[in-house]
């Protein structure tokens, strides 16, 4: 059975927390909700309202973290995932957190990452010369890091799967889902 981490924290994305988590257990794997600390932490809602410039947030679910970042042996799993939100932005400054990113992206486990969530592969050394999709607004991140930005629902390239924002969720899990599916026997 695989074991997967999803790393997030206060002000991830609810829908790509929630939806990532379920539907990688429906698959009957395992999935650890790790953050800066064990605890409970608030998720937001980000919505698109005509007539904004950008999102707007909500607060969303309380989530309880499985474990601490610095309690979580990454050897011990198969692959990672990052919802996006804000807490990428926030645990990308944090070294513990763009550790744990760095052992998957070294040892070339599967990697889903969703909206703001590539920021943290960035910060790992993950995405130079990938092919990946993000929030929009991130062109700029991924170009000054140099990746290759494209607009659509997922990209695939090699063991990084991205997607720009919890509308592309159903991509986003199905394409992951095949990539674990055929990187390992099951």
């Amino acid at each position: 059975m695989l074991k997967i981490l999803l790393l997030t924290g206060d002000a991830g994305e609810s829908q790509e927390i929630y939806y990532a988590k379920y539907r990688l257990e429906e698959e009957g794997w395992t999935v650890h909700i790790v953050a800066p600390e064990r605890r409970a932490f608030l998720s937001v809602v980000h919505d698109f309202e005509p007539g904004f410039d950008t999102y707007t947030e909500r607060a969303g679910y309380r989530v309880q973290a499985d474990f601490g970042i610095a309690d979580v042996d990454p050897t011990q799993y198969d692959a990672l995932v990052l919802p996006g939100g804000r807490a990428p932005e926030y645990l990308r400054n944090k070294p513990k957190a763009v550790a744990l990113v760095r052992h998957f992206v070294e040892s070339g486990k599967p990697i889903a990452a969703n909206c703001h969530g590539p920021l943290l592969v960035m910060a790992a050394g993950g995405a130079a010369g990938k092919t990946l999709t993000c929030y929009p607004d991130l062109v700029l991140d991924v170009e000054a890091i140099g990746a290759k930005f494209v607009n659509r629902d997922v990209v695939v390239d090699g063991a990084l799967v991205t997607v720009r924002g919890w509308p592309d969720n159903g991509p986003w899990m199905r394409e992951f889902v095949r990539l674990l599916k055929s990187s390992r026997p099951q």
